[in-house]
């Protein structure tokens, strides 16, 4: 072992009392930069489960997708109601500082800031306090267990980290906010940054000191974003890098044809949407047609999903009718459905509608979803067929997320894994629900429908699941025949590795934490 001094420059931390293991390096090609270090900064799951590897919370999930202690040993509910939780003794953030409940307090009000992108992640959060050095008290709005899965994506700082760089307060990705936590962290978790050159490289080495056993070989883990496919490719071969995520579809045959590259794949508990603006007018000032119910169906009338599947996806995604993907608690079978495309009934719609013509924006993202480049520009063409003239704005999500979030988009993309719950209450709690101070964080399209949301507020209050269950299935039952959103498909997930990584222990949505477990010389 030896003693990180070199990273006092790159984090502004005193680092003489955390070791790192000597170098096992993996170099890893990405599709997309880390948006933030900020894990209150957006919420993306990708860029969570990143920061997983630096930052971690109270509870986590196993490789199974149950709940385990990370930070707290034990937690129970009590009157009020309110969980109390036991934090873990003697675990260190990475400048050596000791891990105290005043830690947790502070993390929790500024994930719970009203100017918090990642608000909507914990909605039944009502307050927290302090009871002693290592105990801390959580008020909720009801006792439903749901709690605990929201808070697997809220990660401990050092409170007094915060403080000293004067990050209290969270970052804002979407709408250009930064501050210190944007490019410096100071966690708890297994591994440490060295260093931070967005849009360039990313570096980390595993921290001798985490509490918890690792169960990985790696020592220095540099993360390359590479937005070419063709690149991204051209790396892999070469061995400038030793895996890539999201491989592309159309190479993954010639990946596996050559023997010093392993190829991976795994459909997401991720389903991916189209969306449309539902204010009372478009960006422009023009009158909003999409809040024309027949209009909205009319565009999923010409969607084509297992053209889509087969023609972009290399058939390796899931067509889908359902808002979540079947392993998401709330999954209804009877709401995974969908027609095959029909011009004819969609034009038949538009007439009905009394639209003649229909000319907008469609915002899509070059770095967001799978191959959606190629889906937008298929999607565009199948809604040529009944007229429509659709403008496609293409760009990468740095430049893009600010508009959907800001309700600048006409037509969007959208995608939701249903995280952190693994619940059909996080779809309709953060994106589904009308906005308020507690739920519809990421409701882009501005919709609002009352009979959804008392669904969803009931859903919060029950403590029975199966009663929670049921009531959600109604507010997606809604949400269908709204026509919100249009799912289009669960994606892939598509990993490549050379041969020196023996083992990327690839799960749903990238999740556990730990990928990587084996690597050789």
């Amino acid at each position: 072992m030896k003693l990180l001094n070199t990273m006092a420059a790159a984090l502004a931390l005193s680092v003489s009392a955390v070791a790192v293991y000597a170098e096992n390096t993996v170099k890893w090609g990405s599709r997309a930069d880390i948006y933030s270090l900020d894990p209150n900064s957006i919420p993306s799951t990708a860029n969570l489960a990143f920061l997983n590897h630096i930052y971690e919370g109270l509870v986590r999930y196993d490789k199974e997708f149950g709940l385990e202690p990370a930070l707290a040993t034990e937690w129970e509910l009590i009157e009020g109601p309110v969980w109390r939780f036991k934090l873990r003794e003697g675990v260190k953030f990475h400048d050596g500082s000791d891990l105290t409940a005043d830690d947790v307090v502070a993390s929790f009000q500024r994930a719970a800031d009203p100017a918090s992108p990642l608000k909507g992640n914990m909605p039944l959060f009502k307050d927290i306090r302090k009871v002693d050095d290592f105990t801390v008290e959580i008020g909720v709005t009801t006792p439903s267990s749901l709690f605990l899965n929201d808070i697997t994506n809220i990660f401990v700082f050092d409170q007094g980290w915060l403080q000293a760089n004067n990050t209290e307060k969270p970052t804002d990705f979407g709408a250009g906010v930064e501050g210190y936590a944007t490019n410096n962290t100071n966690g708890t978790g297994p591994f440490i940054l060295e260093s931070r050159a967005p849009d360039s490289k990313t570096v980390l080495l595993a921290n001798a000191d985490w509490w918890d056993e690792r169960q990985h070989n790696i020592d220095r883990l540099e993360f390359v974003p590479i937005s070419s496919a063709a690149t991204r490719i051209a790396a892999l071969l070469s061995g400038e890098v030793d895996l890539i995520d999201s491989a592309p579809m159309q190479d993954l045959e010639r990946l596996k044809a050559d023997p010093s590259i392993n190829v991976q794949t795994l459909t997401e508990l991720r389903t991916v949407f189209l969306a449309m603006n539902r204010r009372e007018t478009l960006p422009d000032g023009r009158p909003n047609p999409f809040n024309d119910l027949k209009v909205r169906q009319a565009v999923e009338a010409l969607i084509d999903r297992e053209l889509i599947n087969q023609r972009v996806m290399r058939g390796l995604a899931r067509p889908s009718g359902s808002l979540i993907a079947p392993e998401v608690a709330g999954y209804a079978a009877s709401l995974d459905t969908f027609e095959p495309a029909d011009p004819e009934k969609a034009a038949a719609l538009l007439q009905e509608a009394g639209v003649d013509s229909l000319r907008f924006t469609y915002t899509c993202m070059s770095d967001e979803s799978i191959n959606e480049e190629d889906w937008c520009q298929g999607i565009a063409n199948m809604l040529a067929r009944a007229g429509m003239q659709v403008d496609i704005d293409m760009g990468p999500r740095s430049v893009q997320s600010p508009k959907r979030s800001q309700g600048r988009t006409e037509m969007f993309n959208l995608s939701w894994a249903n995280e952190p719950t693994l619940d059909a209450f996080s779809l309709l709690s953060q994106v589904l629900a009308s906005p308020d101070d507690a739920y519809g964080v990421a409701n882009y399209g501005g919709w609002s429908v009352p009979e959804l949301d008392a669904l969803v507020k009931q859903a919060a209050e029950a403590t029975d699941p199966a009663e929670r269950l049921q009531l959600e299935e109604q507010a997606l039952r809604i949400a269908k025949e709204q026509v919100l959103l249009i799912p289009l498909h669960q994606q892939p997930i598509a990993w490549a590795s050379r041969d020196r990584v023996e083992k990327i222990d690839l799960r749903a949505d990238n999740k556990p934490r730990h990928w990587f477990t084996t690597v050789t010389e």
